[in-house]
């Protein structure tokens, strides 16, 4: 208990190797709390404060020392702090079923699929609902959206919030937007995320699209090993916004086809493994009928693969029937 009280106690001045002219540079690009110093990487401290690194493996030690993280725990210390994680519904009991609830917070949820396969369609449900009452499967909160290929559309957020009987302008002012032009500009708007969370109570943080900006960027072998370098630094920063904020990161990926796919489904997930292993739920929509998606899981730490139908109508993402 006495770590938890010192968490209290304890600023990023009181960290050894931390004097004034540090502490306004980390409080400069974000680093303003113990936990955010915790959870940082060597290199990327150095790189922002200008120190050796050295320096900033002692002053994250101590963070996450004062902070009380890094430590090995016990399953049942884990699964007491499992009891904090929430579920925010999708709008669908099918999709909320396959996914043991709705999206968990403190995880990065992935929804790929080809154009049309309905990504976007489910980011401005996700939105929409991450503003009801609790009671309603929502968390009564803000929304964070980067948007990577000009997708938002206030239009449809206020469909669906109507079709939810729900106050549209209220909806609206809640959802907060921010265009990334490039993909150094999406990056710098996932770390600059952190500052909004502390303006607004932001639990649920969108990308539309993930891949898109680094995939135009980075092409050809000679540039892969750095474009992953850059995803994974993104897709951590993500995860570490989940963690602080209890939010949920929900994410779109396009997918391409792979030429060696002679049987089954030749579409593949852009990204890669870095993706790949840093999404904890991986969502693959494919067209059906009538307006219709199938929505397959094929990734998940405790959940078995499965499949279900989802409609997206007018009013937004409801059961296939």
């Amino acid at each position: 208990m006495g770590e938890k009280e010192g968490e209290k106690k304890y600023t990023i001045e009181d960290l050894p190797g931390v004097g004034e002219a540090t502490a306004e540079k980390l409080r400069e690009n974000g680093y303003d709390d113990l936990m955010t110093l915790a959870v940082a990487s060597p290199k990327d401290l150095s790189e922002v404060c200008g120190i050796g690194e050295g320096a900033a493996i002692k002053i994250i030690s101590a963070a996450r020392k004062y902070a009380d993280v890094g430590n090995f725990e016990t399953g049942e210390q884990i699964l007491e702090r499992r009891r904090e994680i929430q579920k925010l519904t999708t709008g669908s009991k099918n999709l909320d079923g396959l996914l043991g609830g709705g999206l968990e917070t403190q995880a990065i949820t992935e929804f790929f699929g080809e154009f049309g396969s309905g990504k976007t369609q489910i980011m401005h449900q996700l939105a929409v609902n991450a503003t009801m009452p609790k009671e309603k499967g929502g968390f009564d909160a803000d929304v964070l959206i980067i948007d990577t290929e000009n997708t938002f559309r206030p239009e449809r957020i206020v469909q669906m919030a109507r079709a939810k009987d729900l106050d549209s302008d209220n909806v609206l002012r809640r959802i907060h937007v921010a265009r990334a032009y490039n993909s150094h500009h999406q990056i710098l708007l996932a770390e600059k995320a952190l500052e909004m969370a502390k303006e607004f109570p932001i639990r649920l943080l969108i990308v539309d699209s993930l891949t898109s900006h680094f995939r135009s960027e980075y092409m050809g072998r000679g540039s892969l090993a750095e474009r992953q370098q850059l995803l994974n630094r993104h897709m951590h920063d993500l995860l570490k916004f989940g963690t602080i904020n209890n939010a949920v990161i929900a994410v779109t990926n396009q997918v391409s086809a792979r030429p060696d796919v002679f049987f089954g489904d030749p579409m593949a997930p852009i990204g890669g493994n870095i993706v790949g292993h840093t999404a904890t739920f991986r969502i693959y929509l494919r067209k059906a009928k009538g307006g219709k998606r199938i929505a397959r899981l094929i990734d998940s730490p405790h959940l078995p693969e499965g499949e279900t139908v989802i409609q997206v109508t007018e009013d937004g993402i409801t059961d296939g029937v």
